[in-house]
């Protein structure tokens, strides 16, 4: 496509308060899905669970939304070696292992990860992935 054309439609949103939370590329083929709601549930899946949808698509229910879990905030392409770093509103920081999680299904609500005050919600999670032996770690020296 040029440079200014319009592209074509990934997904169907259906109501005015749907949003596009995050894209995974899957890039290993022992990788699960982790997904994390914003009152601190959070879940591992295994990708075989997930269909492939065709442009335009509705996407794939992931996680029971209720009020007890929150609107989903974060996807992310995990394997066990992984650790996970999340933080709320209020500035706690926790990280966690991957690998204490159990892969459950994927319409399920999930388990608790961090516990939260009444008002406070999470506000952000990233992945840490382990460097394995033989791997060189690249420090801001080198940069």
């Amino acid at each position: 496509m040029g440079r200014s054309a319009a592209g074509v439609r990934g997904v169907t949103l259906e109501g005015p308060d749907d949003r596009v939370v995050e894209m995974v590329c899957i890039e290993r083929e022992d990788a699960q899905l982790l997904v994390v709601s914003e009152k601190g549930y959070g879940k591992r899946s295994s990708i075989e669970e997930y269909r492939i949808t065709r442009r335009g698509g509705k996407g794939v229910k992931t996680i029971n939304v209720t009020p007890k879990t929150g609107k989903l905030v974060a996807v992310k392409e995990v394997v066990e070696s992984d650790d996970l770093m999340i933080i709320n509103r209020s500035g706690i920081t926790i990280r966690i292992s991957v690998s204490n999680l159990r892969i459950m299904g994927r319409a399920t609500q999930g388990v608790k990860l961090i516990r939260l005050n009444e008002e406070d919600v999470i506000s952000g999670v990233e992945k840490i992935a382990n460097i394995e032996e033989g791997e060189e770690e690249i420090s801001s020296e080198k940069i």
